[in-house]
């Protein structure tokens, strides 16, 4: 058997190649990180002037900023939410269909070969889509039943091969103690005493390399080893109930999540047997590795920044931890795909349970109130994935108030941050290349 659906004509097989270079075309040209309220920047700071979101507690609570918001934002409307669940999935089998067209025939070789990533990375992002309704799912955000939640959770994250209440209660934790040393569970900082050699001595390729690996494994690392995940007295992994980051009356939800993988596995195996190896790696494998990429390249700008802080002891609170926070644009298109998870990610981390489709506006309503203390960054992706991860490699073993360093160099009692607040627009990337080798 074929993995194929029929298409009458060659005329059919031209409009769908047509239609997947149009779709494409538009991906591209979406000008990622240079999205959002232009009304609202954050200015450098002055010489060693330090934003006050970093080293001060909020002039303002969680039931201030609460009451900014309208409170139709935190209607769940299941009707809304299925509806963009729909969405979704449609885009998918859309996709699927138009891929089941490219190994016909009357499609020229040169163009099969040329529409076949086409197809992986704009069903890479579709699948990121879905990824996201699941996670919200988790939250809680995507109606007030957590049966309803659970449901289309459970299915949706076990479609793209993620345990799905495993990874529910460890993201709850991470929301619970965001930028906490001790507590956060993911993109946790390493520390000066972990390093045997400068990795301020890596060459631009070495980075390059590592950048690879952390964008196509990290996130299998993550949930099999716990790699980035905050450090436990044994071994602890996102599917053994024992794993140290359950608790034992959560052993069950660990169990469910991996019979649902299991039945996702077996279907996976059948249609290997049916349509071949090459089908499936080709249909979905390929696909479900650029989901990969893109949630460990939205986490990880999220989560990690020379100006972004990490807490020990008294010093942490919940509030200070959420705000620790960046916002990011893609572009309004993968914004929209994404279901607007990186661009209100502050919005999100402070009211998790407020649906996506609500998010942009109830981000709007917190700015003001926010002020100085709402981090939001526009500097290209690539230059921000590139600096984060260049020079964000260590805190001190000490102190409660930590910021990265990049070299064994750095003097150890100092402990500022290299680049003060986030670049807007204005500043290119030369001038944060500057900002940063100057401290």
């Amino acid at each position: 058997s074929s993995w194929v659906i029929p298409v009458t004509s060659s005329f059919g097989v031209s409009l769908c190649c047509v239609a997947f270079v149009c779709v494409v075309c538009v991906c591209i040209v979406a000008k990622m990180g240079r999205g959002g309220d232009d009304s609202i920047h954050h200015k450098q700071p002055l010489d060693n002037e330090v934003e006050p979101a970093l080293l001060r507690d909020p002039p303002f609570s969680v039931k201030q900023l609460r009451d900014a918001i309208p409170a139709h934002c935190f209607v769940r409307s299941n009707f809304k939410s299925f509806c963009w669940l729909a969405h979704d999935v449609l885009l998918i089998v859309a996709s699927f269909y138009l891929a089941s067209c490219l190994d016909q025939s009357a499609v020229p070789t040169y163009l099969r070969y040329a529409l076949w990533p086409v197809y992986w990375f704009i069903q890479g992002l579709f699948f990121t889509g879905l990824w996201v309704v699941a996670h919200e799912c988790g939250h809680r955000g995507f109606s007030a039943s957590n049966a309803v939640n659970d449901g289309v959770g459970l299915v949706a994250h076990s479609f793209l091969l993620v345990p799905y209440h495993s990874w529910r209660i460890s993201h709850g934790k991470h929301h619970k103690y965001t930028a906490n040393m001790e507590l956060d569970e993911v993109f946790v900082p390493g520390t000066r005493s972990a390093f045997t050699s400068d990795p301020s001595d890596k060459t631009p390729l070495g980075n390059l390399l590592d950048i690879f690996f952390m964008l196509t494994i990290g996130w299998l690392a993550y949930l099999f080893r716990n790699i980035t995940g905050r450090p436990y007295p044994r071994p602890a992994n996102h599917f053994s109930p024992s794993s140290p980051i359950f608790l034992p009356s959560e052993a069950s939800y660990v169990v469910i999540s991996n019979i649902a993988l299991l039945m996702m596995l077996s279907a996976l195996g059948s249609c290997a047997y049916l349509f071949g190896m090459g089908a499936v790696v080709k249909f979905y494998g390929i696909p479900y590795l650029w989901v990969n990429f893109w949630l460990v390249l939205i986490t990880f700008l999220q989560h990690t920044d020379l100006y972004v802080p990490h807490f020990r002891g008294a010093d942490w609170n919940w509030l200070r931890g959420a705000l620790c926070t960046v916002d990011r644009s893609y572009g309004s298109i993968l914004n929209h795909v994404f279901h607007h998870i990186a661009d209100t990610h502050v919005c999100h981390h402070l009211f998790s349970k407020i649906p996506h489709y609500h998010a942009q506006e109830a981000t709007d309503a917190l700015k003001p109130l926010l002020g100085r203390y709402y981090l939001q960054d526009e500097t290209p992706i690539a230059v921000a994935l590139w600096r984060a991860f260049c020079n964000c490699r260590f805190v001190e073993d000490i102190g409660s108030v930590l910021f990265y360093k990049r070299s064994l160099k750095d003097e150890k009692h100092l402990n500022k941050p290299q680049l003060s607040g986030p670049p807007t627009h204005q500043h290119t990337a030369v001038s944060v290349h500057k900002s940063v080798k100057n401290n």
